[in-house]
């Protein structure tokens, strides 16, 4: 169930509770990336601490690992990786970009190598809801067929086709899979919308997706190439044909301006990997902009990552410090900057719900836009 608890009267902007059997997130809200059940250099207990609201794993990946085994004697991911927030579960139709496990695709599924011991498995649309109900995460995705971004509009065009017969194929399996089970207990079902930067493919493919009536939509296929241009039009024109009580989810996006721009569009959920990566990588968000912490500028740098930021991170340690660890490839150090850069983007969204209910929202976006151009 969602709610919608304030609106912004400049933009689309809005504030909502997302309540699931494990309990209510406040949207907008990110979501940290714990691909195998696990964000990469934090605890659960440290995602707590941050106050992040949810998480997003990979079913496919899990699958393929044994871990959706595993965790079904657990009763649920929830049990499993000892997180207390919101679940989110991902179909792994992205995975359709690995060259490393996918193989090839039809009308009836997937066809993925397992990467651990090279066996063929061909994933379904009613396959791929049955992984998802044993993980028992909080919220699912539909499967899609994931089109890339540098390929032909006919290849995008016959992707489309295909997410949107898998979507009716997974609706129709998941409802049967949750016959018996009180709605309150009930896993919610988010049906992928795709399309890549075509305009008429995303409205045919929102406009045959809430005709099944999910709990929820998402918005895939981004943050492979396109322009902000190109993506945040999509956006527009999706967010226009999905209906306004409706949580809306922008898959793969995570940057500081391009959560801002979804936020004033009315989009409810983020999540992506990169902000973890950039961490990793020595690139962190800061109240000022992007700081490349590796730059030889900071070798004897004494001063917090950004001097505004309450996390553990800036309130204990150096730019010399972390500049050191993460050159020297220590993990202390990518754990540090990974913790810092989750900690500004759930606090950016934070201090963005503030904004709405001022009604100054609009004027918080540009600054930060203009710090980060």
């Amino acid at each position: 169930m969602f709610t919608i608890t304030y609106k912004d009267k400049k933009t689309k902007a809005r504030i909502g509770k997302l309540k699931t059997k494990s309990g209510i997130a406040e949207t907008p809200f990110f979501m940290p990336v714990a691909t195998r059940g696990v964000t990469k250099g934090l605890t659960s207990e440290e995602l707590k601490q941050i106050k992040v609201q949810a998480v997003i794993s990979n079913a496919l990946i899990l699958y393929l690992r044994n871990g959706s085994e595993i965790i079904k004697k657990f009763n649920g991911i929830r049990n499993f990786m000892n997180f207390k927030g919101i679940n989110f579960t991902d179909c792994g139709g992205f995975q359709m970009y690995s060259k490393q496990i996918y193989l090839n695709s039809n009308d009836k599924g997937i066809n993925f190598r397992n990467p651990v011991n090279g066996e063929k498995l061909f994933i379904t649309p009613e396959k791929d809801m049955e992984i998802q109900m044993d993980i028992n995460s909080d919220v699912a995705m539909s499967l899609d067929s994931m089109p890339m971004y540098e390929h032909s509009k006919k290849d995008i065009a016959e992707a489309t086709e295909k997410t949107i017969m898998w979507t009716k194929r997974c609706k129709e399996h998941h409802d049967k899979l949750q016959e018996g089970i009180p709605k309150e207990k009930r896993q919610m079902l988010f049906g992928i919308i795709q399309g890549g930067i075509f305009e008429e493919l995303r409205k045919k493919a929102a406009e045959e997706t809430i005709k099944l009536d999910f709990d929820g939509y998402s918005i895939g296929g981004f943050g492979l190439g396109e322009t902000i241009d190109e993506e945040f039009k999509i956006v527009e024109l999706v967010k226009k044909i999905v209906p306004e009580e409706k949580p809306v989810y922008l898959m793969g996006i995570g940057t500081p301006v391009e959560i801002l721009k979804g936020i004033a569009l009315g989009v409810d959920v983020f999540d992506s990997r990169m902000p973890t990566q950039n961490a990793r990588h020595g690139t962190l968000f800061t109240s000022k902009g992007n700081l490349k912490i590796t730059n030889e500028k900071y070798k004897f740098d004494k001063s917090p990552v950004d001097e505004k930021c309450n996390c553990f991170v800036c309130r204990n340690y150096s730019k010399a410090f972390l500049r050191y660890q993460l050159i020297n490839d220590e993990p202390t150090g990518k754990k540090l900057a990974t913790y810092h850069n989750i900690y500004f983007l759930t606090k950016l969204i934070e201090e963005a719900k503030k904004e709405i209910k001022n009604g100054t929202f609009e004027r918080f976006a540009k600054d930060v836009e203009e710090k980060y151009k």
